[in-house]
């Protein structure tokens, strides 16, 4: 199922012969000359034929099936290699109907490891003349999934200056004297986006703001250059969203 969408527009082609060329009108001939000016490249539109029946017909109108495609299993591909004269946007808006709950390929088919349900998606790879390692599927007329935020690393819904920010959440001890937060830093990680610091279960968020923060050893101070934030004894909650 990999590719299979790939062809769709082959097969379209097909169906109405060898002397397609440009502009097909799916509901009159070929010949009809209304479609050479029209700025519809292909129209399928149902026609007076059908809509107009009477007595009305048993299959009124016509629906358009989308391909199919499983987005967790699906690749990215043009037999392996990328041609700039075929997919020079990289399949930036092509669109599928996605058939199952899960997450995307870690590699292969935008950032990876996007949560994806049953509905139309379509891949958004803006500015990447090259790759489609940068591009996301994303639903069709809708809202963007909901993000959870997991123990291990989470793909959010925000992407700074087109690169993507990614999150993880954690537990730390404080003394009642600590200011510097000691957490494990993520795996790849380049820069810090974001800390909260909460306690679950209640209403309290300590602090969202960073002094410093060391990308090899996790070592945070949250605050500022003046002021830092001292922690009552106890373990807090933090998520941190960060770039890498």
């Amino acid at each position: 199922m990999k590719n299979t969408f790939l062809l769709i527009p082959c097969v379209v082609a097909a169906l109405f012969g060898t002397k397609v060329s440009a502009q097909v009108k799916g509901n009159q001939t070929l010949g009809n000359s209304s479609i050479n000016l029209s700025t519809a490249f292909f129209d399928a539109s149902s026609s007076t034929l059908w809509n107009g029946a009477s007595p009305a017909a048993t299959n009124v109108g016509k629906g358009f099936i989308f391909p199919r495609a499983d987005l967790r299993s699906l690749v990215l591909t043009n037999n392996g290699t990328y041609l700039a004269s075929n997919n020079p946007n990289r399949f930036d808006g092509i669109i599928v109907y996605n058939t199952a709950s899960g997450t995307t390929p870690a590699t292969g088919s935008g950032i990876g490891n996007q949560t994806v349900t049953p509905g139309f998606y379509y891949f958004s790879n803006p500015g990447s003349p090259t790759t489609t390692a940068t591009g996301q599927w994303l639903p069709l007329g809708g809202t963007p999934p909901k993000v959870n935020v997991l123990t291990t690393e989470t793909v959010t819904n925000t992407l700074v200056n087109n690169a993507q920010v990614y999150a993880i959440k954690g537990t730390f001890n404080a003394t009642g004297t600590t200011t510097s937060v000691s957490i494990p830093a993520p795996a790849g990680i380049t820069a810090m986006y974001a800390i909260t610091i909460y306690k679950a279960g209640t209403n309290t968020v300590y602090d969202r703001s960073l002094y410093s923060y060391d990308t090899t050893s996790g070592n945070a101070v949250t605050g500022s250059p003046n002021m830092s934030v001292v922690y009552p004894n106890g373990t807090y909650d933090y998520v941190l969203e960060y770039l890498k």
